[in-house]
């Protein structure tokens, strides 16, 4: 399971406001304006979430936690016993069981360098929007919006993004993938404007003495 690929489904949950809405629902346009609007308004947050991937057919499933910080263009990531920095120019990869840390430049040009922006730029075109069901999830009111690619060679199906009504924050984003394949990123917790230090999206070296260090650029 890579890193990257888990960014790239937290980060969709980020603002989204350069998407083209044309031939989208209006309501679900609306409704997702309005989480956006509310989500660009926050200096910074922090995710707590659940990752879950299941195919009946095939047997498979499996589950891990982690959490996420993101303010602007910088975030730190902590999942399957690793944990990424990026500072805003460089993307540090530290690995405890390793001993390693890796540290490479960030190149918007490379498809598995994440940020928030080069989410922002992946999602601008090819989806429609359209509302779905309701669910009642413990007595919270979510609603989903389904995201329907345009192209029907994407790699995947359909998106549900699920909306809690009262906060307005995301509750979770399914992946369905052509082989009926589900990818699910929950958020078990969203806290926002978090007193963060100012050293928290940076990388301290001195911290890792005794790493081995792999800056590749």
């Amino acid at each position: 399971m890579k890193i990257t690929y888990i960014l790239s489904l937290i980060f969709l949950t980020l603002p989204l406001t350069n998407i083209a809405f044309a031939q989208n629902d209006n309501e679900a346009k609306a409704l997702v304006k309005e989480v956006l609007d509310k989500v660009e308004s926050y200096d910074n947050f922090v995710i707590d979430f659940i990752y879950s991937l299941k195919n009946t057919e095939q047997n498979m499933s499996q589950e891990t936690r982690g959490d996420v910080s993101i303010k602007g263009e910088k975030y730190v990531l902590n999942l399957l016993g690793t944990t990424q920095i990026f500072d805003g120019e460089k993307i540090y990869t530290i690995v405890p069981e390793d001993d390693e840390v890796t540290i490479s430049d960030y190149d918007e040009t490379n498809d598995d360098q994440i940020t928030p922006s080069k989410m922002l730029t992946f999602y601008k075109d090819g989806y429609r929007f359209k509302m779905d069901l309701l669910q009642d999830v413990k007595g919270r009111k979510i609603q989903y919006v389904e995201l329907i690619p345009m192209d029907s060679n994407n790699e995947m199906k359909k998106i549900l993004l699920g909306i809690d009504k009262q906060t307005k924050h995301i509750y979770n984003l399914i992946q369905i993938q052509p082989d009926d394949t589900k990818i699910e990123f929950r958020v078990t917790k969203f806290k926002t404007n978090e007193p963060l230090s100012a050293k928290h999206f940076e990388f301290d070296r001195s911290k890792y003495a005794d790493y081995y260090i792999n800056e590749l650029d």
